[in-house]
C-alpha cells in the first residue's frame, strides 16, 4: 500500500485521476446512503398505508370518515416529504406515485376536492420530475379520471358557538377569555382612536345569553366589551382605558381564546404589527397562563444592563457574535419549566420532573427579580400543560433576552448520575439523541413540518451565544452543587436538537439538573435545599452570562 507522501510522488495525470476516483466513491457512498434511507422510509410508509386501507375497507356505515382521511392526508404529506429530502434516491419516484395513488383514493372514497388537488399535484410532479420512468408511464389514466370527476360543492360549515366571555382580575393584568364549543380561525384588530382591541371569530355564532347589552368596567384597563355578528363571523370587541400591552393565545381542552392586558403601558412606543391567521398559526394550540413578576417595570434599555463602557468579552469561539458587536445586554429572561399538567415527565415514587422544576424555577424567579433591571417571565406558574412549540413562541412574543428551560434527568439505568447542559444543534451521538427523543415526545409537530425543522436548526445564528450561555449555566451547576453532592458528575454542555429550543431568537438552553431515577440524586432532589442549592446555580450563571457580554478580561485591559 502506498504511503500519502508516495502518491504525491505521482505523475500529475495519476494524481487527478487519485483523486477523481475518490470523489466518485463518495458521490456513491452518499447517494447510496441517501437511496437506503428513503427506500425504509418508504416501506415504513407503505406498512402504514396498508394497516390504512385494511381501516377503510372494514369501516362500517355511519362510521366518522374525518379521523381516517386525515390520517390518509399525513400518509400523503410523509410520501411527499420523502420525495422531497431524497431527491437522487431510487425511491423518490415511487414515493410521489404512492401519494398520488393514496390521494386519489381517498378522493373516490371521501369525496374531498383537497385530495383530488393533491392527487393532480402529484401525478404532475411525476411527469415534471422523472418523465420516463415507471410511474410517469402509469399516469394519464388517473390524470384523465381525476380531472373528468365532479366535485360537489362542500355542505356549509355549522357555525361554532361562542358560549361564554368571562373576566378576572390578575396580579398585573386583566384576562378576558372566550369560550367556544370548538375550534374555529380568528383574527385581531386593534384601533387607537379610541383603544380598542377586536377578535374576529370566523363561522362563529354567539349564544343567545351574550346578545344582551355591553359589559362595562368602569376606571379598569377593559373598560367595555360589545359582542355583534356580522355575515357568520362573531366580532368581539374590547375598549380599553389607554394603550397597553396585550397577549392573545389559544388554549385546548376546551378550546378558548385568552386576552390578557397589562396594568402596565407597552415597553416599546409602537404595538408589534400583527398579520390575520387561523387559529392554527396565530393562536399556538396549548398556551399555558402566562404570568410576570407584578407589576412589570417597563423593558430594561441597554442603559439598564451593567455600565460597563469596555468592549465585550469575545465568545467561546473566538469571536465577537452579533450581540456582542451591538453591544447588547440581558434584561428579559424566560424561565421555563418542563413538562407539566398530563405530561409529568421523569417520575420516581410520588415526585415528578414537572413539580420539581416548577420548584426550581419559582426559587430562580426569586432570585433574578432582585435584580436591577432584570425582567422575568415564566412559561408556568402551576401544574398545566404547555406544549413545546409554545414555550419559545411565549419568550419570542414577550422579546426575551434569554431562555433557560428547566428539566430533571432519567435514565433506565440507575446509576447513571450528573448534570448537563444542552444547547440547540444536531445530536452528535446516540446518547443525546436518547434525550432529545425523550423531550421531545410531547411536541406536535408532524413529519412535513421535518424541512423547516432542520433548516430552523441549520440557520440558528444563536450557536455560539448558546454555548456560552450553556457552559457558564453548567459550570456555576457542577461548582454550586458541590456543596450538597460531593461526588456530583459534570456531563458537560452538549447539543441536541430539543424541539422546546427550536425557534427560539435569543440564547436559549436545557439545563438537566440531576437524575431523578438515580437514588442518591433523588434524594437530593427531594430536599428543598437541594432545589434551592440548584436556582442559586442557575442564577449565577444567568449572571455571569450578563457580565459576559460587557466585561472585559484583565489580560485584554492590560494591553
Amino acid at each position: 500500500m502506498r504511503s500519502f507522501d508516495d502518491r504525491h510522488r505521482l505523475p500529475a495525470a495519476v494524481r487527478i485521476l487519485w483523486i477523481t476516483a475518490l470523489i466518485w466513491a463518495g458521490l456513491t457512498v452518499q447517494a447510496f446512503a441517501q437511496t437506503s434511507n428513503a427506500a425504509r422510509l418508504l416501506q415504513e410508509a407503505g406498512a402504514r398505508e396498508s394497516a390504512l386501507r385494511a381501516e377503510i375497507d372494514a369501516r362500517k356505515a355511519g362510521t366518522p370518515a374525518t379521523p381516517l382521511l386525515e390520517r390518509a392526508r399525513v400518509l400523503v404529506r410523509a410520501y411527499e416529504d420523502i420525495s422531497r429530502l431524497f431527491p437522487k434516491s431510487g425511491s423518490s419516484d415511487d414515493a410521489l406515485w404512492h401519494g398520488a395513488v393514496l390521494a386519489a383514493d381517498s378522493f373516490w372514497e371521501f369525496g374531498q376536492a383537497e385530495e383530488r388537488a393533491t392527487a393532480i399535484r402529484l401525478i404532475k410532479q411525476i411527469n415534471t420530475r422523472f418523465p420516463g420512468s415507471t410511474p410517469a408511464k402509469q399516469t394519464q389514466p388517473q390524470l384523465d379520471r381525476l380531472v373528468a370527476a365532479k366535485v360537489e360543492a362542500p355542505e356549509p360549515k355549522p357555525a361554532v358557538t361562542l358560549t361564554a366571555v368571562r373576566r378576572e382580575a390578575l396580579p398585573g393584568a386583566v384576562r378576558v377569555t372566550l369560550e367556544l364549543e370548538g375550534e374555529t380561525a380568528f383574527r385581531e384588530e386593534q384601533a387607537d382612536a379610541p383603544p380598542r382591541v377586536t377578535i374576529a371569530l370566523q363561522d362563529t355564532r354567539p349564544a343567545d345569553s351574550l346578545a344582551a347589552a355591553a359589559q362595562v368596567f368602569p376606571d379598569d384597563t377593559v373598560r367595555q366589551i360589545r359582542i355583534a355578528r356580522l355575515n357568520g363571523t362573531t366580532r368581539v370587541t374590547l375598549n380599553l382605558s389607554g394603550t397597553t400591552a396585550h397577549a392573545v393565545y389559544a388554549l385546548y381542552n376546551p378550546y378558548r381564546i385568552v386576552l390578557d392586558f397589562s396594568h402596565e403601558p407597552p415597553a416599546r412606543a409602537a404595538a408589534p404589527s400583527r398579520t390575520p391567521a387561523s387559529a392554527a398559526s396565530a393562536s399556538p394550540r396549548g398556551t399555558a397562563d402566562r404570568a410576570r413578576t407584578a407589576p412589570q417595570p417597563a423593558r430594561a434599555t441597554a442603559a439598564a444592563a451593567p455600565t460597563s463602557t469596555a468592549p465585550p468579552r469575545q465568545n467561546g469561539a473566538g469571536g465577537f457574535s452579533l450581540s456582542r458587536q451591538l453591544g447588547l445586554g440581558v434584561a428579559r429572561i424566560v424561565i421555563d419549566p418542563g413538562h407539566g399538567g398530563h405530561d409529568p415527565g421523569a417520575m420516581n415514587g410520588d415526585v415528578t420532573e414537572a413539580d420539581l422544576a416548577l420548584d426550581i424555577a419559582q426559587r430562580l424567579e426569586k432570585l433574578l427579580v432582585s435584580e436591577p433591571g432584570v425582567q422575568v417571565v415564566m412559561t408556568r406558574r402551576s401544574d398545566t400543560f404547555v406544549p413545546l412549540e409554545e414555550r419559545t413562541a411565549i419568550a419570542n412574543r414577550e422579546g426575551a433576552d434569554l431562555f433557560l428551560s428547566i428539566h430533571v434527568n432519567a435514565s433506565e439505568d440507575d446509576r447513571a448520575r450528573g448534570i448537563e447542559t444542552y444547547f440547540l444543534n444536531f445530536a452528535p451521538n446516540p446518547a443525546a439523541e436518547a434525550i432529545a427523543a425523550r423531550e421531545n415526545a410531547g411536541s406536535a409537530r408532524t413529519m412535513r413540518q421535518l424541512p423547516d425543522i432542520v433548516k430552523a436548526i441549520a440557520l440558528n445564528n444563536k450557536i455560539d451565544e448558546s454555548r456560552d450561555f450553556a457552559a457558564l449555566v453548567q459550570s456555576a451547576l457542577i461548582d454550586t452543587t458541590k456543596r450538597s453532592n460531593a461526588n456530583a458528575k459534570d456531563l458537560g454542555v452538549k447539543q441536541a436538537p430539543f424541539m422546546v429550543l427550536i425557534g427560539a431568537t435569543m440564547p436559549s438552553i436545557l439545563a438537566e439538573i440531576s437524575f431523578l431515577t438515580n437514588s442518591q440524586e433523588g434524594a437530593l432532589l427531594r430536599a428543598p435545599a437541594y432545589r434551592q442549592q440548584v436556582a442559586e446555580a442557575l442564577y449565577a450563571g444567568v449572571m455571569q452570562y450578563q457580565r459576559s457580554l460587557k466585561a472585559t478580561p484583565a489580560t485584554v485591559a492590560s494591553q
